[in-house]
Parts: C-alpha cells; sequence; structure tokens
C-alpha cells in the first residue's frame, strides 16, 4: 500500500517538486503525494536485470533507454515508475547536449513492477493514465504471480 502525507490543504505540483526527493520516491496525482514502498530483493533485481536487457538492445543503436526510478512531470501529476523507456529523440538534453536533469513528458514505455504490499488496481491507473497522454506501451509485471499485463493504445 502507498503511504500518504497528510496535509490539510492540497499542495500545488510546483509546492510538491520543491520538496527534497526522498527514498523510497514519492509521487504526486491531484494534490495528494504518496510514496512508493521500499524495493525488496527480487523487486530490485527484476528491475535492474529488465532495465539492463532493454539498454543492450535499444541503446546501441540510439533508440531508447530504460531509466530505473525517473520523475517524469507531465499532466499535473508527477509519477516515478519504476521503469521508464525513452525513445532515443524524447530524452531531454541540457545545453551541452547531455541528458538533462528534469523529465517533463510521459514516458514512451512505462513499465511497474508490483511488491506484494502495493494495489494492482493503483498500478493499473498509473499506466492507463500514461497511456492517455501519450505512452505507447505499459507493462504491469507482478513477480509473484510471474504474470506480465500488457497494455497499449489503439
Amino acid at each position: 500500500m502507498f503511504a500518504t502525507i497528510e496535509d490539510k490543504q492540497a499542495l500545488s505540483l510546483e509546492v510538491f517538486l520543491a520538496l527534497p526527493e526522498t527514498k523510497p520516491a514519492r509521487e504526486y496525482y491531484h494534490g495528494i503525494v504518496t510514496q512508493k514502498p521500499m524495493p525488496k530483493g527480487k523487486h530490485s533485481i527484476l528491475q535492474f536485470e529488465l532495465a539492463s536487457a532493454i539498454n543492450q538492445q535499444t541503446k546501441p543503436q540510439k533508440l531508447a533507454y530504460a531509466l530505473p526510478e525517473l520523475r517524469c512531470t507531465f499532466a499535473e501529476r508527477s509519477i516515478v515508475p519504476d521503469i521508464a523507456v525513452i525513445r532515443w529523440e524524447n530524452l531531454p538534453r541540457d545545453i551541452d547536449g547531455e541528458m538533462a536533469d528534469q523529465f517533463l513528458r510521459y514516458p514512451d514505455w512505462i513499465i511497474e513492477i508490483m511488491s506484494p504490499e502495493q494495489s494492482v488496481t493503483l498500478g493499473m491507473e498509473k499506466i492507463i493514465f500514461c497511456l492517455q497522454q501519450g505512452t505507447e506501451l505499459g507493462w504491469l509485471i507482478d513477480p509473484s504471480a510471474k504474470s506480465v499485463t500488457v497494455f497499449q493504445t489503439g
């Protein structure tokens, strides 16, 4: 389950983004701040291995980059997918041509890896929201069920 920061007044996105980052990361939606659960062993291994495998296939040809725990801020929401896969041409660049620190766009492919204490419904909602904004592909991975649910537009 997600922990929620209790506050009598809803935070604005700007105020949320000015807060210091936390481990595990917090996410923002409609004034509500939730904290992701701390990743455990199986989750961390799967996240690392999957991001590495995607990068082995996409990075040499400059097709895409799989980035674990990248904060994506768009459509009045700020999320931190377990893995955000970004097409090469959509990677934000700074004036030196290097990857910028802020990513103000939806991921092209979002991967969420469920932990036992996470709500599958909330994971699905995050993926569906991203698809509605322009994300092309979403994977919801449930390690305990050894299943991958695929979401895509069209």
